[in-house]
């Protein structure tokens, strides 16, 4: 296993970091507590969850990932040998039921989620907490194009909900401050504030990034590698696509894609089936697996700091990891680069 530093601060994490979002729906906690063994069993020190994790979110499921992982703490003593990150949602009307509906990122919800989610893990503090997505207006979860007349009124000031996380930091229960589907003015102004305060800096962006999501490429690049707050890439498989498990029109029972089609709808439009096709015949081309191929692309970036991976079996697992073993050669990587320019960025 390989490892980096997290931002400027002295701790090692894996390049591959365990995703958990499917355990509680998807997976049972003894699959969880089965992949969390395999995992740290393979040298991966480094867990991301969120509160509102299993995906898709549901009342009747809130929060049981998170609870997953505690009990694997509790049973297998091991929480000090895990760099742990969770989350705290943003604003939205779709989680009524999280907080009575104050789902915002004001000092008061901050404190609230953080203790919950404490009691969920089992541990007195959770080592990077991070903002899920932002309270104002922006571009995320796909959203390319700027919110030109946007209402800002309503949004938490970032200075608010950083102060909060500074806090947190100060009383021991969180280690360290992380964003999530930011912009790059979202980041820097985050960063702008630890500087005007003399407050600890963020030390992660948590955003999507694979073959057919490269957005982040154009501006947040150059701030993770400027100001040493690294990319912790999610969906780095397309959602699963990337695997070429839904080539050719197939719905694997169980997957993602075959439960929830509307939810990951992005990976499923035309020119996203196109830009699968292509990548899954440069790996063919090249007798590669197309997960591992997938996997080992974003490992060249010198902005990211590890890749969060999720699977619902052991199998996908074991390959997943092994992936972080290969090396792409310089052919596989012109080949990849001129599917990109023929079909850049099919789902954002």
């Amino acid at each position: 296993m390989h490892y980096k530093k997290l931002g400027r601060t002295d701790i090692d994490v894996s390049l591959v970091c365990l995703g958990t979002m499917t355990w509680g729906e998807q997976n049972s906690e003894a699959e969880g507590h089965e992949q969390m063994d395999y995992a740290t069993a393979q040298g991966v020190n480094f867990f991301d969850v969120a509160e509102m994790y299993p995906v898709t979110p549901r009342k009747e499921t809130y929060a049981d990932t998170e609870r997953v992982i505690g009990t694997w703490f509790e049973k297998r003593g091991k929480r000090d040998d895990i760099v742990l990150a969770s989350k705290v949602i943003g604003p939205g009307n779709f989680f009524d039921y999280i907080r009575d509906g104050a789902a915002r990122l004001t000092e008061k919800d901050i404190m609230a989620a953080v203790e919950d989610s404490l009691a969920r893990l089992k541990t007195d503090y959770i080592d990077i907490y991070q903002i899920h997505w932002p309270s104002r207006p922006t571009n995320y979860f796909g959203q390319l194009n700027y919110p030109d007349g946007a209402d800002y009124s309503s949004a938490v000031p970032i200075e608010e909900t950083l102060g909060a996380m500074v806090k947190l930091v100060e009383q021991g229960k969180i280690r360290h401050i992380g964003v999530s589907n930011e912009s790059a003015w979202g980041v820097m102004e985050y960063l702008r504030l630890s500087e005007k305060n003399n407050w600890p800096r963020i030390v992660s962006i948590q955003n999507p990034y694979n073959l057919m999501t490269r957005q982040y490429e154009v501006g947040l690049s150059e701030v993770s590698v400027r100001e040493d707050v690294g990319l912790l890439a999610y969906s780095p498989l397309g959602g699963g696509t990337l695997s070429g498990k839904y080539i050719g029109g197939q719905q694997p029972e169980g997957a993602r894609m075959t439960l929830w089609p509307e939810r990951y709808s992005r990976f499923t439009k035309p020119r996203a089936k196109e830009a699968t096709q292509a990548y899954y015949e440069i790996a063919k081309k090249h007798g590669l697996d197309m997960s591992q191929m997938a996997l080992a692309y974003l490992k060249t970036k010198s902005f990211m700091t590890a890749s969060i991976i999720g699977a619902t079996n052991l199998e996908q697992l074991k390959s997943n990891i092994l992936a972080y073993e290969l090396d792409l050669s310089e052919e596989v990587l012109a080949d990849i680069e001129a599917a990109h320019v023929d079909n850049p960025n099919p789902a954002p």
